[in-house]
């Protein structure tokens, strides 16, 4: 197992990064979440869970060992592979995941792209064991990792300036994508960043 890379970020994209380890190029997987405290060219430590395919070995990546810890737990549950516990990590910090599993909040877990309500039930009982208590603060009152119903511009406009755009040019693609966002939180669920992030990331192509 990897349990963690090191070295200087070579270059970022919309959901990995590349950090250069003894002169080898590393292909992280990463959350927005993650990539939102990388900069090309700055040292980094991202803790790591190496997931191993008959045709491929990747890496997914996280801001600190909890984070990974609950990855790794979320894929005991059957139905849940390493890019959906990715994308449950995606919308939840490992605290508010662990909240919602403890107190059976089936609308947390249909918040995340992928999970419906036969899945969200089936994930509550599967996992009700497995993640423990929260360790932290409450969700609302944490900063970086806070679940992104209530912070998903601050979230995706610090992705955009960690994947190397101008504070102008994120401010503008965060406008753009807010009516996604609106939709979603109109609707009852939590706007989901890396969709509005790769909508943010065609807006800005398209402006070049």
């Amino acid at each position: 197992m990897i349990a963690f890379v090191s070295g200087p970020v070579a270059a970022l994209a919309p959901d990995s990064a590349v950090v250069e380890v003894g002169g080898v190029g590393m292909v992280v997987q990463c959350t927005p979440d993650t990539l939102s405290g990388l900069r090309v060219g700055q040292e980094a430590r991202i803790a790591t869970s190496l997931v191993v395919r008959e045709d491929s070995l990747t890496l997914y990546g996280f801001p600190d060992d909890d984070a990974r810890q609950i990855f790794e737990l979320l894929q005991t549950a059957s139905g849940v592979g390493p890019r959906l516990a990715q994308a449950m990590l995606a919308v939840h910090a490992p605290d508010a995941l662990r909240r919602a599993v403890s107190t059976g909040d089936e609308k947390a877990l249909t918040a995340v792209p992928g999970i419906g309500k036969k899945g969200a039930q089936r994930l509550l009982l599967e996992l009700k064991d497995r993640l423990g208590e929260p360790l932290g603060a409450p969700a609302a009152a944490r900063g970086v990792g806070s679940p992104v119903t209530s912070s998903w511009r601050d979230q995706l406009h610090a992705a955009l300036i960690g994947l190397g755009y101008a504070t102008r040019e994120a401010d503008e693609a965060v406008d753009a994508v807010a009516p996604q966002a609106e939709a979603a939180t109109a609707e009852g669920t939590a706007p989901p960043v890396p969709q509005l992030l790769r909508a943010a990331l065609q807006t800005l192509n398209r402006s070049r």
